[in-house]
C-alpha cells in the first residue's frame, strides 16, 4: 500500500516521537475496526499489523459497541475474527468499548492508551469530517487528530 497522500491506500507522516532518556520507546498502534470485519476494517487491520511488525510495536484492536445499537460483541469474537483474517500476533490486545459516538469513543481510547500510531479507514475520516464540519469550516481531519491525539495518523482506503 502506498503512503503518498490523504485518501490513498494509506497516508500519514512517518514521523514518530523520540522518547526522552530513560523512557521506553515501546510503540503502540491502535486500529479501530467494525465487527463483523468489513472490507474497510480488513484493510486498516492489515496496514496496522504491517506497521506494528515494522516498528516492533504492540497492537490494540478496538471495536466500539454502540449503546443505542449494541450487538453485544465479545473480545473472544473479535479476537477470533481478527486472527482468522491476519493470523496470530503475539503483542495484540483486543478491546471492546461501549459508547454513544464511535468517533468520541475512539479518541478516548487512543488518548487513554497514549498511542503512537492510529490507523483509521478513509470512511472513518469522512465521518469525522462530517461531524467536525458542523463546528469548523473545511476541517483538516488528519491535522485535527494529530493535534488532539499527539500521534501519527495513518488513513487507509480499501479500494
Amino acid at each position: 500500500m502506498s503512503r503518498d497522500g490523504f485518501g490513498s491506500s494509506a497516508a500519514s507522516s512517518e514521523t514518530f516521537r523520540t522518547p526522552p532518556d530513560g523512557v521506553s520507546d515501546m510503540t503502540l498502534v491502535v486500529v479501530p475496526v467494525r465487527y463483523p470485519l468489513s472490507k474497510h476494517s480488513r484493510a486498516t487491520l492489515s496496514e496496522a499489523l504491517a506497521i506494528a511488525e515494522d516498528r516492533d510495536a504492540d497492537l490494540t484492536v478496538l471495536h466500539v459497541d454502540l449503546y443505542q445499537d449494541s450487538r453485544g460483541v465479545t473480545r473472544a469474537e473479535l479476537k477470533r475474527a481478527v486472527e482468522t483474517e491476519i493470523g496470530a500476533y503475539d503483542r495484540v490486545r483486543y478491546v471492546i468499548r461501549r459508547g454513544f459516538l464511535v468517533e468520541e469513543t475512539i479518541l478516548d481510547e487512543v488518548a487513554a492508551e497514549d498511542a503512537d500510531v492510529v490507523v483509521i479507514g478513509s470512511k472513518q475520516v469522512g465521518r469525522w469530517r462530517s461531524a467536525l464540519s458542523r463546528i469548523f469550516d473545511e476541517p483538516d481531519i488528519e491535522t485535527f487528530l494529530r493535534e488532539k491525539l499527539d500521534c501519527t495518523v495513518v488513513t487507509v482506503s480499501a479500494d
